[in-house]
């Protein structure tokens, strides 16, 4: 009790003063806004159009590692399929601005330029004063949702079937705001921030992808019960913005037993689109990816208003770069999303089932998956099913 006392007295004053300060040290993230908007107006509507020679320009960030070598596989395929796309590949090797990480302006201009982009894995570098190049992308463009869907392989086992998750994830606040201070030497106090604007937006999101899919539940995934007003603003947002779809039937759950129910038996959440703020989404989306197989197997699309970015989520894996032994499993059904996102469903179709079957096969599968095929090998394998 002495402890705790001896610390409350200096913390008080400390965020009394922290408080007095409070506009003038954070105006700069809460000026941020989003323009409301109608329920009958498409969140996120792709606006690209297709040029003269009736292709679309798709920007492409291969990546470090063995991004170049998945990102092969992926326009081999297109190519095979006649997806009427055209590639142009930018560089994001990072640059410190004013003290800031930043992107290359020429890839900026070409992702706002095309309105779309494929992205395989990106490795920060360590040590030189940059912040995670994910999240400068997402800053960068306003990615506001991260769509991570997560579906069960057939022909490859895990310890759960039939897995048919859909989780939405608000993709520019909550605890990843990166608003954080010193309180006391050996006290640091960090800002949930969540503003009504940015998880209406992504509310509306996730009701009208519902719709698109299918699904007739959207849940809010969230702790009210403790976070009382930032998790709460969330989740009345969540029932105002309800009732503008009276057509999908919603509800809320907490964390906790989202986590465990879902891990007890994924199934009855394959009706549901899960919608949360951003950390809770990041948690939850690994271990959905967990049930069935890994990161490798599953896609990730992160989507804004003026541009959305589709990516392969997991490592650049240094170790196996260059050996032709990568899976291009992820950054190819995440190509797939982005395919649906710009209306083009007949060739992501084709290739999904292409996909799918050559994995329900498995005689051409990566050593990742149990095969022993190359990168090239299973490209291949997909195209001669196409």
């Amino acid at each position: 009790m002495l402890t705790s006392r001896s610390f409350a007295a200096p913390a008080r004053q400390c965020l009394r003063r922290a408080t007095a300060a409070q506009s003038r040290t954070f105006a700069p993230v809460l000026s941020r806004t989003y323009a409301a908007v109608p329920s009958n107006e498409k969140v996120a509507k792709f606006k690209g159009t297709k040029g003269n020679d009736g292709k679309f320009t798709v920007t492409l960030i291969e990546g470090d590692g063995i991004g170049p070598e998945i990102s092969q596989a992926v326009k081999d395929i297109y190519s095979a399929a006649g997806v009427p796309i055209k590639w142009e590949p930018v560089d994001v090797t990072p640059r410190l601005k004013d003290g800031k990480t930043v992107i290359p302006d020429e890839a900026i201009e070409s992702v706002t330029r095309n309105y779309v982009a494929l992205k395989g894995p990106l490795a920060t570098p360590i040590g030189k004063g940059h912040v995670s190049l994910n999240l400068t992308l997402r800053r960068t463009f306003n990615l506001f949702a991260n769509l991570r869907p997560c579906v069960s392989i057939a022909g490859y086992k895990t310890p759960y079937d039939n897995v048919d998750t859909v989780l939405i994830r608000e993709n520019t606040e909550g605890e990843y705001s990166g608003i954080e201070h010193i309180v006391v030497d050996g006290v640091v106090q960090s800002i949930k921030l969540i503003t009504r604007e940015a998880s209406e937006r992504v509310l509306r999101f996730a009701f009208q992808h519902a719709k698109e899919i299918g699904r007739k539940k959207v849940r809010a995934v969230h702790k009210a019960t403790i976070m009382k007003m930032s998790d709460g603003l969330f989740l009345n947002t969540a029932r105002e913005v309800s009732k503008d779809y009276p057509d999908i039937e919603f509800d809320a759950e907490l964390l906790d037993n989202t986590c465990l129910k879902m891990v007890t038996d994924p199934v009855p959440y394959n009706d549901k689109v899960l919608v949360m703020p951003n950390l809770y989404g990041d948690i939850l989306s690994d271990m959905c990816a967990g049930l069935i197989g890994g990161l490798g197997l599953t896609p990730s699309g992160n989507i804004g208003d003026e541009c959305s970015i589709f990516e392969a989520v997991h490592g650049s894996a240094p170790d196996i770069a260059g050996k032709g032994l990568a899976n291009p499993t992820a950054l190819l059904l995440s190509s797939i999303m982005m395919l649906q996102h710009m209306g083009l469903n007949e060739y992501a179709s084709r290739i999904q089932s292409a996909i799918f079957a050559t994995l329900k096969e498995g005689k051409s599968i990566t050593g990742d998956l149990g095969g022993k095929a190359s990168t090239s090998e299973y490209a291949d394998a997909v195209i001669k099913r196409l």
